[in-house]
C-alpha cells in the first residue's frame, strides 16, 4: 500500500512539472509565465518528496529540511522576482 501511495505521488509531482511548463508557450506575461511555472514547480518537487518520505521514512529528517527550504525558497524567489520587475528597485 506504501508502494502504491509513492508511486502516485510521484506520479502527481510529475504532472505539476509539466502543468507548469504548458503556460511558458502562451501569449501571457512573462510574470504570469513564471508565476504559474514556480508555484506549479513548487508543489510538484513537495509531492515528489512526500513520495520519497514514504519510501525512505527512516530519512525524514533530511526530507522535511528539504520541503521547508523549499516552500521557503521559492517563496522569497518568488517576491525578489516580483520586486524586481516592479521596477521600484531601479535607479536612474
Amino acid at each position: 500500500m506504501i508502494n502504491i501511495a509513492s508511486h502516485v505521488c510521484f506520479t502527481v509531482g510529475i504532472i505539476f512539472w509539466f502543468w507548469g511548463t504548458f503556460p511558458l508557450v502562451g501569449n501571457r506575461s512573462v510574470l504570469f509565465k513564471l508565476h504559474s511555472l514556480s508555484v506549479s514547480d513548487t508543489l510538484g518537487s513537495m509531492v515528489l518528496l512526500v513520495g520519497l518520505w514514504l519510501k525512505l521514512p527512516q530519512e525524514w529528517p533530511l526530507l522535511l529540511l528539504a520541503l521547508i527550504s523549499l516552500a521557503i525558497w521559492n517563496t522569497v524567489l518568488g517576491y525578489v522576482l516580483a520586486y524586481c520587475s516592479s521596477g521600484e528597485g531601479q535607479h536612474d
